[in-house]
């Protein structure tokens, strides 16, 4: 093997911040006795399934163009100055193919953002190609060197000063014992030296697109794998940030409900020989205590806590601990603090933050998470899609499971790296969808075993035990699920529900026991999920046997509703809406009659869902439609059923589009949303009935620029108010590039925002009313009404105030409950029959 096959040292010099009289140091010397694919706070590997921390040193360990190690704690300032960084490197294995290694420098993206320049950014290469030869920026006829590539080991050291609005640049290879082995030069613009730092195994090929897309079809193409180890940086150009290093916590989720706190710790993939546990601490600066500790879920690489009898009348700080030993050796104690604030049950206004499609374009969606955090919300609501196959790039691995996970948790810590801030004193509830699984639809099925090929027959395409560590990232922290009996290959479920701030969440699995639409109705070429033909009959899709909730968490559904002890509200947290809105996909607007992705279908398994959220009053909050909405839904008559609020993607990469006015359908009723287009009286593409109040639809066409595109395709968030004094929900839908701060029309898509009162989520019409009843020595009762003729509840509310009229929906004798749920006190009124007035006095 040739010297530079075995061992390669690069130094690189380049500009510094000349301000700064003491220049900003970096030793990247790595932790020895330590092997882990995560290589320590201070770095961010690309993509991290593809490297490894060993024998104190990073190694590539899957061959492939671009792959590198980004440092976050330093960067090159604007300001002249000098730099220097060395690092010395070695092939792994004896493949010879065309690749080059070395450095980047001056790493920035359109957005300007450290982080987003991890996923999104370019800059400087500069290094040495697999014939010995030096280059700085272009690659392209590198002349060979002999003498560096023969050579045992080498150094690479680059300088640079100034000179004018250009960089003197001077790369130079020495020989471990400093003899010169070949130098160039090279003048470089000062705008090209600031930004990030990385290393780099393999650049990538040089040469013509063809040239490249031939070799890239080549399997015989070889990719040789690197060792990098002490790598260096100094410099006036230098500036250090020292609190962007990120981990060994990397951020914490946490739930709180009837005085049980629930909280998830997320670490990265640590080795074996790290420590294996997280420690939770409370009682604020100089009182620390241990409370629990917990061990961390090997694949998951989360340790979860569960807390009884919780204080949720005072604010909490907590601090979470792990022993980390560093890269000298040395084991410290690393630290994630924020604080569990109390249950706001004394509270008027309850917001909560509602996300959905966190696509990487927009990352780290710095815009959203700051104007979130001026309006301060309760409850951070994450409604599926928190990444997609897509995000970080790389692409995907579906096994094996240890390297498909380490996959995954890469493009899961993106999320992290955008909200783990609102999220460490904030409760948070996060629903995993499709993508976050690796399938484009998902249709659970019950949770059989399937492949991609057939996924859209139901079923899971990835193995058991890695769906089961997405949903323990993702759901672990949430309160108790309601049945934890697991589905079929042993699947988890987390559906249940959150009893905060006097507002109760329930938080249901939409596409967990779906049924999948081929081979049960699909009988069209193309897509089995997108009907085409306008003239087809929906009803034809409406098969006996076919599930959307599943008869389990129907039975939860039902007997949520029934249970308002310690609430005022209800509302339903799901991935998606119970209606087929979106008409219209994709850039080029293609027209789809009906998306059986959407929860319109199974018709009969959506109407049984609304029918046993309408008995609670309940709203719904819900996302994945990539088309933010408010629709009031309709079973057997336009809005006899809830309201739904469809918040905005995060990032919206699909874009989608709900326009009947392009149709030219008949509409009724779109006085009630101000004369708003596209919104009114419909039948949808599967026949269920929808009165849209506002449409989010995105702009006829975007505009340049990353933001300004992601704007334009409707991306932003939502905000949730629910009044618990009045009883009264706020909805609002917040656009992308707007400031928060700034109350004014155009910050909100149209149609937002609006409020309702929370019995408007029953809105079938009375056939007949009971007698009003009258309540003393007991204020805010529960009312529940049950109908005689079948035994069935027919509703349960909180009333506010001491009198209550019930609408009910047969003539026929009637029972009524009514009193208190919290202590069991509820007095029940037998064969109440319908009356034009009347008043049921009932003391307490």
């Amino acid at each position: 093997m040739t010297l530079f096959a075995r061992v390669l040292t690069v130094t690189a010099f380049a500009l510094g911040s000349a301000n700064t009289s003491q220049a900003a140091e970096f030793t990247g010397s790595f932790t020895p006795g330590v092997t882990r694919p995560w290589i320590g706070p201070a770095f961010w590997s690309n993509p991290m399934e593809d490297w490894r921390l060993t024998n104190g040193r990073i190694e590539t360990i899957r061959a492939g163009a671009n792959r590198n190690v980004y440092i976050l704690t330093h960067q090159l300032g604007e300001k002249p100055g000098t730099l220097a960084m060395s690092v010395r490197l070695g092939r792994l294995d004896a493949k010879t193919g065309p690749v080059s290694v070395g450095f980047r420098v001056g790493i920035r993206s359109e957005l300007g953002d450290y982080r987003s320049a991890l996923i999104y950014g370019s800059g400087l290469d500069a290094g040495l190609a697999s014939n010995g030869g030096l280059f700085i920026g272009r690659r392209a006829g590198v002349k060979p060197n002999p003498g560096i590539q023969a050579a045992r080991e080498v150094t690479l050291s680059l300088f640079a000063q100034p000179k004018g609005q250009q960089y003197s640049v001077r790369i130079e290879a020495t020989s471990p014992d400093g003899v010169s082995l070949g130098k160039i030069n090279a003048n470089i613009p000062a705008a090209r030296l600031v930004g990030s730092l990385a290393l780099v195994n393999d650049f990538g090929t040089v040469g013509s697109k063809k040239k490249k897309k031939k070799q890239k079809q080549s399997k015989a193409t070889p990719r040789p794998r690197h060792w990098f180890d002490d790598w260096k940086i100094s410099g006036s150009k230098v500036v250090a940030h020292e609190k962007q290093a990120w981990g060994p916590i990397l951020w914490a989720m946490h739930s709180l409900s009837r005085r049980v706190m629930k909280m998830t710790a997320q670490l990265p993939p640590i080795g074996t020989s790290d420590s294996q546990s997280v420690t939770l601490q409370l009682g604020g600066e100089g009182n620390w205590k241990d409370v629990a500790t917990a061990k961390l879920h090997p694949l998951a690489r989360t340790a979860t806590f569960r807390i009884e009898k919780w204080d949720d009348t005072r604010d909490t700080p907590y601090r979470l601990v792990y022993s980390f030993r560093g890269s000298d050796g040395k084991t410290r104690d690393h630290y994630w603090t924020g604080t569990v604030r109390k249950n706001p049950v004394d509270q008027r206004s309850i917001v909560v933050a509602g996300f959905t499609g966190n696509t990487d374009t927009g990352f780290p969606n710095a815009r959203i998470a700051k104007n979130v955090a001026i309006h301060d919300p309760d409850v951070l609501l994450f409604t599926g899609d928190q990444i997609y196959e897509s995000v970080g790039g790389y692409g995907i691995h579906r096994g094996p499971v240890d390297v498909a996970t380490v996959n995954y948790l890469r493009k899961w810590y993106l999320f992290g790296f955008a909200f783990g801030d609102l999220m460490r004193d904030r409760v948070t509830l996060c629903l995993p969808d499709d993508h976050d699984v690796y399938q484009g639809n998902i249709w659970g099925n019950g949770g059989n075993a399937t492949n991609m090929a057939n996924h859209n027959a139901g079923g899971y395409a990835m193995p058991a035990e890695w769906v089961n560590m997405i949903q323990r990232t993702q759901t672990s922290h949430h309160p108790d699920p309601f049945d934890a009996t697991p589905i079929k290959q042993d699947i988890s479920v987390y559906y249940g529900d959150m009893l905060y701030g006097r507002v109760s969440f329930a938080i249901i699995e939409d596409r967990k026991f779906k049924s999948g639409p081929k081979g049960t109705v699909a009988t069209w070429p193309g897509r089995p999920d997108h009907v085409k033909d306008p003239k087809f009959d929906p009803k034809l899709l409406d098969k006996p046997g076919l599930k959307l909730l599943g008869d389990r968490q129907l039975k939860f559904l039902r007997s949520w509703s029934q249970d308002w002890r310690g609430a005022d509200m209800k509302v339903v947290c799901s991935q998606t809406i119970l209606c087929n809105l979106a008409n219209y996909h994709g850039g080029n607007k293609e027209y789809v009659v009906a998306d059986l992705d959407a929860n319109g279908w199974p018709q009969a398994g959506r109407n049984r869902a609304l029918r046993e959220i309408r008995k609670g009053f309940a709203f719904m909050y819900a996302g994945d439609q990539h088309l933010p909405s408010i629709v009031h839904h309709g079973i057997d008559a336009q809005g006899d059923s809830g309201f739904s609020f469809c918040v905005p993607s995060i990032a919206a990469g699909y874009p989608r589009s709900w326009l009947p006015d392009k149709e030219g359908r008949p509409v009724m009723n779109r006085h009630l949303a101000g004369g708003l287009a596209n919104t009114g009286d419909y039948s949808e593409g599967l026949g269920n009935l929808v009165r849209v109040y506002g449409i989010g639809n995105p702009a006829p066409k975007n505009r340049p620029g990353r933001l300004n595109t992601l704007h334009d395709k409707s991306s932003g968030y939502g905000i949730v108010r629910f009044d618990t004094q009045t009883q009264k929900i706020t909805m609002e839908c917040w656009r992308l590039l707007v400031d928060a701060g700034v109350a004014t029309a155009k910050n909100q898509f149209p149609g937002w925002p609006k409020t309702i009162h929370f019995q408007e989520n029953y809105g079938r019409d009375a056939v007949a009313h009971l007698p009003t009843i009258e309540v003393s020595g007991l204020t805010n009762p529960i009312v529940q009404v049950i109908d005689e003729a079948d035994g069935k509840i027919v509703y349960t509310l909180r009333v506010k105030g001491l009198t209550f009229r019930p609408k009910v929906f047969r003539n026929g004798p009637h029972t009524i409950k009514v009193g208190s749920q919290e202590d069991g006190n509820m007095k029940t009124l037998k064969g109440v029959k319908p009356a034009k007035d009347g008043v049921l006095k009932v003391a307490f």
